[in-house]
């Protein structure tokens, strides 16, 4: 058993590692207006390749990361995590010097898959932690720092890396006033833009690496820790626990549909005729509306409101939000897309503990299973940036409608299922 003061400094620590999820994660958002006009990029398909190699790392490398840590520890799988980061942040730089667009997408695959690494830390660790009853109330004290990170970080990168000069020639590549050898040059000069804010990162990744190996937090077992004891940890494979596999696909389905409605309302916004300076306050107040329902998941849960019932109260008010966005008219539209946030936010963390429940000694391949579903980020807004080519920017929610309603069956049935 651990000590309180090693509760709370493990707290603290992995407080740290959610708040760089985010602001690493979060960016995207303002990414991909600024790769767009600096890369040249035309289709919905090309521009959303952003979010696409970022969380298709979830999807190629969750498996290999579950044996690194196996063989290298928690700890020191963590270290590993941040020091990959770090090196895909470098990246970078040379992506921009040579202003390539496949580059900056090997760049995000390289910090997506250390993401990769670090979320198979953190997630089964805050769970099992304490008590499950209280998972809910520990996964939302980590989205704080995650979402808090997230509200920062598009307007931290517009405040770094998008000089006055620079919004000068997004106008006037936008308007079309810039062509030719002068626009390479101004494209040029404005994409090395990226270069100091994604050094210094990965300078504090690098660092930090070493403080949480250095800590006093003990590395953790799940496949031990989160036995049960009513004998459910025979089962012959992670495939027998239908509440798991079904907790999967919904949180592939929640984790999709958060990211298009936080990584495409910029360029909604743009599309009513707001500039980028105005339309790039949005995903802020997306991920304001998260934290305070991560605020009150944590004054709630599970003092006045179960997990599971909170879980179905926000996939329900989801679900109408989602169809609110598509039958008002735009510019109130936007703003469900907006307070889709507060839903959203408790609904991660009513899936995770209800998936992972009881798995014995498959919880570590369970978790990787769960941390893959992060390809959901990736899979929908790819696929919303194939809707956007042939249908209105608004049309293309629709897709959030089918994952909410599978989302209300898991939290009202689909959790209960033990056998299939």
């Amino acid at each position: 058993m651990q000590s309180e003061r090693q509760y709370y400094i493990s707290l603290g620590m992995l407080g740290c590692l959610f708040f760089i999820f985010g602001l690493v994660s979060w960016v995207n958002s303002i990414l991909i207006p600024y790769f767009k006009v600096a890369c040249e990029l035309e289709s919905g398909v090309q521009i959303y390749l952003v979010t696409f190699s970022f969380y298709i790392a979830y999807l190629v490398m969750t498996v290999p990361a579950s044996f690194l840590l196996r063989r290298t520890g928690y700890k020191k799988g963590t270290m590993a995590g941040l020091w990959i980061m770090a090196a895909g942040a470098l990246m970078f730089w040379p992506a921009a010097a040579a202003r390539s667009y496949p580059l900056f997408l090997v760049a995000l695959f390289i910090i997506g898959t250390a993401l990769a690494i670090l979320q198979s830390v953190a997630n089964p660790f805050v769970t099992i932690i304490g008590p499950h009853e209280s998972a809910a109330k520990r996964i939302s004290a980590m989205g704080i720092c995650n979402k808090f990170a997230g509200i920062i970080a598009p307007l931290l990168f517009a405040a770094l890396v998008i000089r006055p000069e620079d919004e000068a020639v997004m106008s006037q590549v936008g308007s079309g006033l810039l062509s030719g050898a002068a626009k390479d040059a101004a494209l040029d000069r404005m994409i090395m833009g990226v270069v100091p804010p994604y050094i210094g990162l990965a300078i504090l990744l690098f660092i930090f690496g070493i403080l949480f190996y250095r800590s006093p937090i003990k590395d953790i077992n799940p496949d031990r820790d989160n036995r049960t004891s009513t004998g459910e940890n025979d089962r012959k494979s992670v495939w027998s626990y239908p509440y798991l596999v079904l907790g999967v696909a919904a949180l592939f389905a929640h984790l999709g549909s958060q990211q298009i409605s936080v990584s495409t309302i910029i360029g909604y916004a743009q599309s009513m005729g707001m500039d980028l300076e105005t339309a790039k306050i949005f995903p802020s107040f997306t991920l304001a509306c998260i934290l305070i329902g991560y605020l009150a998941g944590v004054v709630l849960i599970p003092k006045y409101l179960s997990q599971q019932k909170s879980l179905v109260i926000c996939t329900v008010t989801g679900l109408v939000l989602s169809v609110l966005v598509l039958v008002l008219p735009e510019k109130a539209s936007i703003w469900s897309l907006v307070l889709l946030g507060i839903p959203n936010s408790l609904i991660y963390a009513g899936i995770w503990p209800l998936a992972i429940r009881g798995l014995g000694k498959w919880t570590s391949l369970g978790s990787s299973l769960l941390v893959m579903a992060l390809c959901g980020n990736a899979v929908l807004s790819l696929l919303y940036g194939a809707a956007s080519d042939h249908l209105s920017l608004q049309a293309s929610y629709w897709l959030l409608v089918p994952c909410f309603v599978y989302m209300v069956f898991y939290a009202v049935y689909g959790y209960k299922i033990e056998k299939w």
